[in-house]
């Protein structure tokens, strides 16, 4: 299964928000993609709410369907609350990381440069998306790709104080994960217990 390459403007205006941050195309056209798009007659059903939240969960962290899954179904079966916890999963995900630190300017560029190898963890190098980043580990930038121009961009005047759970240092191109987010840090806009009642029906 291949991950969403489509138009991306189409996907912020089916949810009404910046996902992939398309926020730009929301101004011009603030509601839904297609024909009938600009209709606002239509009322989703109940479950049509809760699948389309899990949907913008899924685009917005860049997560398959199964992955998706095996995430919710680690997360209802630890200690804590559901919801919660999946989107604590979602967040320690080192291409999340990676965007977070600002080495990438979206989760996608960030997933490719953990693919092609550019990431280290605790100064190995990890070429997995999905690794699950744990407190106290150090991701950094490997020592031949600090030159990468994508990597200089998207780090040029970078806040890196907004996620405080995070630490950076910018001499050495390195972070630390310095503790699982809380749900209030997170700023993703996702109704998180809608996603666990979809699962649980």
């Amino acid at each position: 299964m291949a991950r969403y390459t489509g138009p991306k403007s189409r996907i912020a205006r089916k949810f009404g928000e910046g996902i992939f941050g398309a926020d730009k195309v929301l101004s011009k056209k603030n509601y839904p993609p297609g024909q009938h798009g600009n209709n606002r007659r239509k009322k989703t059903s109940e479950y049509g709410v809760m699948l389309a939240e899990k949907q913008k969960a899924k685009y917005t962290y860049g997560v398959l369907e199964k992955q998706f899954r095996n995430l919710f179904e680690k997360s209802a079966s630890a200690n804590g609350i559901t919801g919660e916890i999946l989107l604590q999963s979602l967040e320690v995900r080192l291409d999340n990381i990676v965007f977070r630190l600002g080495i990438a300017p979206t989760r996608a560029a960030a997933r490719q440069l953990v693919g092609h190898r550019h990431i280290t963890v605790d100064g190995k190098v990890v070429n997995i998306p999905s690794y699950s980043v744990k407190p106290g580990q150090i991701v950094g930038v490997r020592e031949r790709s600090k030159s990468l121009e994508v990597i200089g961009n998207s780090l040029a005047g970078f806040n890196h104080s907004k996620y405080p759970w995070l630490e950076w240092d910018d001499n050495s191109k390195v972070g630390k994960l310095l503790h699982i987010p809380e749900r209030a840090d997170i700023p993703e806009n996702i109704k998180e217990h809608l996603i666990v009642e979809l699962y649980s029906k």
